[in-house]
């Protein structure tokens, strides 16, 4: 146990940390300020983690948490933090990966925010905030199980329960374990209402809650989307089949919630929870909702991915294209590309967009909304990234003048970055949803190419997450010498040692 300790920083995971002689303790749930006893969870040599048992004094700005989860749920972490703080430290998160991992050299930082997307000058710029903090999301994904995560009071009173079942998140690190959610704040309370309501009929009416240990019971996910058109879409999960229990249920919720345009149910009997290879059940509606942004509207199935904050999507979506500065005669070819919402954003503004994704059934979706918005300058292509983009398909397809690139957390492989630069586009605009991962790209791509503009953009506040957007420039005249990145893509992933790997911001 450590008393009286003060947190003096916030560092990755959205966790805190504090200096105790030679160590550093990493702990979750506090703010820069706060004055905390710790209890030790994992000690090594040079660092350590702990939870917070008892507060002594809480930091000056400290934000009383929203949610009745928070310190207990595994999402919105950064609760306890005023929104300005929670952005000021998301900016200096990208700024320590792109120095401190990437060794970039920056633009000079800009501290007016750009205006109407129009960015004239090279610079880092200041972050842009979400204008919605709270019932931003557009999914989320409950579970079913029959072993609630009892929280540290409900086992410290000693009261027996008489039910164990719970719908909602997954405990972090504990995957047969789930948090019973009364009310979440991310998405828009028709969510809430919707869960609540199915809780309670599976709980009136004996529906097994599922056992993820032993894979028994019949109720196993809840996943409810939502578009800015107003249609909802709701997925039930099952574990098996039983068509009169199915029936009742969503007989029940349809007539419950005439708002939910679009009533799916699968049967998943695997060991996993993943429904990308499961049949599609539509007992009500379509088997799609739309999304819409600027003018275009985008098909959003069941397995489909879109960004799940729509209005924060616009805004990136918006400095992309800004960066990419078409005039309107450019091939661009759109790198990890989903279901092609970057690629169709810019394809009214450019000569022809060229989107590549190795999930197949993603660029299905892609041709789909392509026609859907009458875009005939498109072609959309599958494929493993470094095994498709190679010098035989640039010989086939053509030399871009800009890439996009919008990899997955763990950045884009080394074969991917080189064909980038044997391609030798003018202008690569990188989105990324991790930094540190960004940051060594960005080394390998120095030796050819220098950072002009530097936009981060939140997407997920109450959390560590940030979206940042960086344009490099192809150089007239190549560096004498590239950056040796002698990091690989596990040393700047999660969960590895934080005092050697974790970034440290503010």
């Amino acid at each position: 146990m450590l008393e009286a300790v003060t947190i003096t920083d916030v560092a990755a995971e959205g966790k805190a940390l504090a200096r105790v002689n030679d160590m550093v303790v990493f702990v979750p749930f506090v703010a820069p300020g706060d004055v905390v006893d710790i209890q030790l969870t994992r000690k090594k040599h040079k660092y350590a983690e702990g939870r917070v048992v008892r507060f002594h004094e809480y930091a000056k700005n400290r934000e009383t948490p929203f949610c009745e989860h928070f310190g207990v749920c595994g999402g919105c972490k950064w609760q306890q933090l005023p929104y300005q703080a929670q952005i000021d430290f998301k900016q200096k998160q990208v700024y320590d990966a792109l120095t401190r991992i990437g060794k970039i050299d920056l633009p000079d930082e800009v501290t007016k925010p750009a205006e109407n997307s129009i960015y004239p000058q090279e610079g880092f710029y200041p972050i842009m905030g979400s204008k919605k903090t709270r019932f931003y999301r557009n999914k989320l994904e409950f579970t079913f199980s029959d072993k609630r995560w009892m929280t540290y009071e409900e086992v410290a009173s000693g009261t027996s329960f008489e039910s164990m079942n719970a719908l909602g998140f997954h405990i972090p690190g504990m995957f047969d374990k789930v948090l019973d959610i009364k009310k979440c704040w991310l998405q828009d309370d028709l969510s809430n209402r919707i869960r609540l309501s199915v809780r309670s009929f599976c709980l009136e009416n004996g529906y097994e809650f599922f056992n993820l240990k032993n894979q028994e019971g019949l109720m196993r996910n809840l996943i409810v989307r939502t578009a800015s058109t107003g249609e909802v879409m709701l997925i039930v999960v099952f574990f098996r089949e039983e068509s009169e229990k199915i029936e009742a249920l969503l007989q029940q919720v349809s007539s419950d919630f005439p708002e939910i345009t679009s009533l799916i149910y699968i049967i998943n009997e695997k060991a996993n929870d993943t429904i990308g290879d499961q049949k599609i059940h539509v007992f009500k509606g379509r088997d799609h909702i739309f999304e819409e942004m600027e003018g275009l509207k985008f098909k959003i199935g069941p397995k489909s991915f879109y960004q799940t904050n729509s209005e924060q999507a616009y805004v990136l979506y918006q400095v992309a294209r800004s960066f990419a500065g078409l005039k309107g005669h450019e091939l661009v070819y759109d790198l990890y590309t989903g279901t092609g919402t970057i690629a169709l954003f810019l394809a009214r503004f450019c000569k022809a967009v060229i989107g590549v994704e190795s999930v197949p059934e993603a660029i299905e979706d892609a041709k789909v909304n392509a026609e859907l918005n009458g875009l005939d300058n498109t072609r959309f292509l599958a494929g493993d990234m470094k095994e498709v983009l190679n010098n035989s398909f640039i010989d086939t397809y053509g030399r871009p003048d800009v890439i996009i690139t919008d990899p997955p957390r763990t950045g884009m492989h080394a074969d991917v970055v080189n064909t980038i630069i044997n391609a030798g586009p003018e202008r690569i605009v990188y989105v990324s949803c991790n930094p540190a991962t960004q940051a060594r790209d960005l080394a390998l791509l120095d030796f050819d190419y220098r950072v002009t503009k530097v936009q981060p953009v939140d997407m997920f506040p109450h959390t560590q997450h940030v979206e940042n957007v960086v344009l490099l420039e192809k150089r007239a005249v190549r560096k004498e010498k590239p950056f040796e990145n002698t990091l690989t893509t596990a040393e700047v992933k999660k969960d590895k040692e934080p005092e050697e790997f974790q970034i440290r911001i503010g």
